[in-house]
């Protein structure tokens, strides 16, 4: 069992308009409906967060069922994840290499996956981290490379909905829209 999520995470914003943005977000969400403005315990891991609201199905692909739970927002410095598991590999944002991070067994190749782990940390302490791809030997941000099935995103922003259906393309994309048209992404998973 467990519970679902999925986080939409804004990759433009910074630590000083991801206030503003969350704000924005948020009063879009709860004028389309899609949210409610008072916030209730509906959410793991905060206090409060926002309920569905009575037009939610306008943000999800089918109707497969109605969200239990709802709205969290994160804003500030955040390694954003999956969950469960780990992204078996990631791509390199110069030469578009996989870069495996673990076998097919599902053993880690501690050569491959120590340099991301430690630029990681360094990007959650400071904000920047480079890699440096093992087949160009060019060094790239952390946050251009990408990774199986988006495992991870490196942002300030995250607007984190927890067990609803999948979201359609469309309300991604009008989301980004009223983010500014900022670069987003979708990051799914399960605790």
């Amino acid at each position: 069992m467990g519970s679902h999520f999925q986080t939409i995470v804004d990759l433009d914003a910074t630590s000083a308009d991801a206030p503003v943005l969350a704000a924005r977000g948020l009063d879009w969400l709860v004028e389309e409906g899609i949210v409610r403005a008072e916030r209730t315990d509906c959410v793991l891991g905060a206090p409060l967060g926002h309920p569905p609201g009575l037009l939610w199905a306008k943000a999800v692909g089918q109707e497969d069922w109605e969200p239990s739970d709802g709205l969290k927002i994160e804003t500030g410095r955040t390694v954003f994840h999956s969950g469960q598991g780990d992204a078996m590999y990631a791509v390199c944002p110069h030469c578009a290499a996989h870069v495996d991070l673990f076998t097919d067994e599902g053993d880690t190749i501690a050569e491959a996956w120590e340099p991301f782990g430690k630029a990681m940390e360094t990007w959650h302490d400071t904000g920047r981290a480079t890699i440096t791809c093992r087949r160009c030997s060019r060094a790239g941000d952390l946050t251009t490379w990408a990774w199986d099935d988006d495992y991870y995103a490196f942002g300030y922003l995250g607007f984190e909905f927890w067990d609803w259906p999948e979201f359609s393309p469309g309300f991604l994309s009008r989301f980004a829209h009223v983010l500014g048209g900022h670069r987003t992404v979708l990051v799914g998973g399960k605790l």
